[in-house]
């Protein structure tokens, strides 16, 4: 066995669980302990300051200066107690990642002395280099202005040393970039529409917040296999390895014992969360051997947000302390599930009611109709926009392999609903209704809560699921920013409540009563977007021949997802709305094309370094001991004897070198395509060809190099097995 790879699993079998330190037996006594809070915002802030805030944060009011600079004092005189000695305004460019910049409160003052100082100023905007960060041709690269702008609906916390103040990107031209601004936007746009929506049934409504609880899953692996796998370093994911012979079949880790050292790095990494405010409350074995998953309570889409990516870095560090490596990938290990973020995702008031879960009368829960009918209708109208959002070179291998929902848009509400929308449907007549119609309604609309408590099964290859009182959306890739598909599922939703507001109204501007306008535009609703319900398995090739018929899209992979960005209605969607103008959804085309481009080619010469550099020497080398030993054979026994003797080394030769120039012809065909595409200009036809050309590629390489692995002497193999990366623990 080589050296390295004895000693990476000699280090792994080695390490014990790392002991772990509760600061209280009770969570409420650290939880948001690191946040500035309103709770203690209200404690250091004097009143008039403190109300500003609030309003600020509730209803959007600009912060005068003076107030900034007395939000600023105290926001630093409470980081200094948490021992901060310098801030950041914490951002999320378009990346993928969030970015940093940490400035001391040091300030030199006469006499050789210094003081804490932070003021207004520091606090409500910044200038980092924009031109360093993807901008989609909006900015020359010379041209370096930007800015960042503290929200305030989001709480300043404390990390280590520093204190992160939460703020939006955006260009010196006043275009976003970044996935926050358009975020706040959508989410502006949704509680609008939906307020107006609300006040046919409750003029106490008077403001509607999206909700976002996703979940987190994520593989781990040891650091020193980790460090030993080139392919996983650079990408993410291992491009080559043989199945091992046991991989989740028996669903033996699914909710299984969680391992020790794994259940360490989750305490440490929830004490953490939690004390930055970051409710996480659920922990468990995914069904992949060394894959895991964490949720939190629901909190408003924004801050939600916000906390998926500060805990996705928080993670990364803590794992780092128990010498492991986390992998987000969306599909680090072919054969196996892949990792998703599943987006649950509702509407609720100020009133304290969920729009999305049936009420206890046939009023609320014309309500609640209201709002999943509608939700319906805006992804069938729309879902090639939703399929976009999550479109990435790590999704492209998950969607549709295993557990994960295919490429398909589609809606599963289960079989009562489906009952229920089909029969209301059909029951709801033109013109006045009568006092007989208007009675078995409220009827059947009554019995909504008895259906829910005995809903049908949930469907795990249905990308956007009902589940009682929220939608799942479980096509998100794990390493994505939830924010990318909120903007567009609270946008259409959004688009799509206000042309129902308008229609309602034009109904009864006609002469009919408000709850018989609204069921009617309701069944013209269900009835339009009756093709984008699907009940069934979303993996069969029935169901692919089906959705065609339906009219439904199937954009495989993601250049194809991403080009509906480009089409008019696409940018009227998002400019009507003020979400995002028609120059930034082009910037955003252009950096989603090329961050696929430079993916696929950081793991084309990856894979090509590997083949060359590792799997062939293997193979060669072997080859070799297999020549001297048939040459051995005819030494000691000669030519006839030896022929029969040495027959199955001979044809081991022979396999080996049929794979290892596989490796190496596949290998520079993929390089020679790669050179082409890298020739091509424009964005999307380089993408198509990188799709087209080289990735197929992938697949190709990795076959032969699986097949050296399962010849070659276990000894000489020079990389950590998929069997030792998934189940050393």
């Amino acid at each position: 066995m080589p050296k390295f790879r004895f000693k990476a699993l000699e280090d792994v079998l080695a390490r014990e669980p790392k002991e772990v330190v509760y600061p209280s037996d009770r969570v409420s006594d650290y939880y948001a302990t690191n946040v500035f809070s309103q709770e203690t915002m209200r404690a250091y802030l004097p009143d008039e300051a403190y109300k500003s805030v609030i309003s600020s944060i509730n209803e959007g009011t600009r912060l005068e200066r003076s107030m900034a600079n007395q939000v600023a004092s105290s926001m630093k005189d409470w980081s200094l107690t948490k021992g901060a000695t310098h801030y950041t305004h914490w951002f999320q460019p378009l990346t993928g990642a969030t970015a940093e910049k940490h400035d001391s409160f040091f300030t030199p003052i006469s006499g050789g002395r210094a003081i804490e100082k932070f003021d207004g100023e520091n606090l409500v905007q910044q200038e980092p280099d924009a031109s360093s960060f993807p901008n989609g041709g909006i900015r020359n690269t010379f041209e370096a202005r930007g800015y960042t702008a503290w929200d305030p609906t989001s709480p300043a916390f404390v990390i280590g040393k520093t204190l992160c103040i939460p703020t939006v990107f955006i260009a010196y031209t006043g275009e976003s970039l970044d996935y926050k601004m358009p975020l706040l936007k959508a989410l502006n746009a949704v509680d609008k529409a939906a307020t107006s929506v609300c006040q046919y049934f409750d003029k106490d409504i008077t403001k509607v917040n999206a909700s976002l609880g996703w979940e987190q899953e994520y593989f781990l692996v040891d650091k020193a296999l980790y460090n030993a796998r080139p392919d996983i370093m650079m990408t993410g994911r291992a491009l080559v390895g043989h199945s091992p012979a046991k991989g989740q079949q028996l669903d033996d880790h699914y909710f299984g014992s969680i391992p020790e050292r794994a259940v360490a790095f989750m305490k440490e990494y929830e004490i953490e969360a939690l004390q930055l405010g970051i409710p996480v409350t659920t922990r468990h074995n995914e069904v992949a051997p060394n894959q895991f998953e964490c949720a939190p309570m629901y909190e408003e889409t924004n801050l939600a947000n916000d906390h998926n990516l500060l805990l996705m870095d928080l993670m990364e560090k803590v794992a780092r302390k128990h010498d492991f490596r986390i992998l987000y990938h969306e599909k680090p290990f072919g054969g196996l599930n892949g990792s998703g973020k599943h987006n649950n995702w509702s509407l609720s008031t100020n009133t304290g009611v969920n729009l999305l879960a049936p009420g206890k009368n046939p009023k609320t829960n014309l309500r609640f109709l209201t709002f999943f009918v509608n939700t319906i209708k805006a992804i069938y109208d729309n879902a090639d926009v939703l399929r976009a959002s999550i479109a990435s070179a790590g999704n492209d291998h998950r969607l549709g392999a295993n557990e994960a929902p295919p490429a398909i848009m589609s809606v599963f509400i289960g079989s009562q609903l489906t009952q229920m929308l089909d029969n209301l449907e059909k029951s709801v007549k033109a013109g006045k209704m009568t006092p007989e119609d208007k009675t078995e309604l409220k009827l059947s609309i009554g019995k909504i809560p008895q259906i829910l408590l005995d809903n049908t099964d949930r469907n795990r290859t249905s990308p956007f699921a009902f589940t009682g009182n929220k939608f799942e959306f479980r096509a998100v890739g794990s390493t994505a920013n939830c924010a990318n598909s909120m903007i567009a599922l609270n946008v259409i939703v959004a688009k799509q409540l206000n042309d129902f507001k308008k229609a309602v109204d034009l109904r009864i501007g006609s002469g009919l009563k408000k709850d018989e306008a609204i069921l009617q535009e309701l069944q013209k609703l269900i009835k339009e977007s009756k093709a984008i319900r699907f009940e069934g398995n979303g993996y069969g090739d029935d169901w692919v021949k089906e959705a065609a018929k339906r009219g439904l899209s199937n954009l495989r992979d993601t250049p194809r997802a991403l080009k509906v960005m480009t089409q008019k209605s696409t940018k009227k969607l998002y400019a009507d709305l003020e979400v995002l103008s028609e120059i930034e959804i082009d910037a955003r085309y252009e950096i989603e094309l090329e961050n696929y481009i430079l993916k696929l080619q950081i793991e084309s010469r990856t894979l090509g370094d590997i083949a060359q550099n590792h799997v062939i020497p293997a193979g060669i080398k072997y080859q070799n001991i297999l020549i001297e030993n048939v040459k051995g054979f005819y030494d000691v026994f000669g030519k006839s004897t030896a022929a029969k003797m040495a027959e199955t080394q001979v044809q081991m030769l022979e396999e080996l070198a049929g794979h290892i120039n596989g490796i190496r012809e596949k290998s520079q065909k993929m390089l020679d395509e790669r050179k082409k595409a890298n020739k091509i200009e424009g964005s999307e036809k380089k993408a198509l060809a990188y799709c087209d050309k080289v990735k197929p590629y992938f697949d190709e390489v990795k076959y032969h190099s699986d097949k050296l692995e399962l010849l070659i002497d276990d000894e000489m193999w020079p990389l950590p097995k998929l069997r030792e990366l998934l189940f050393t623990r």
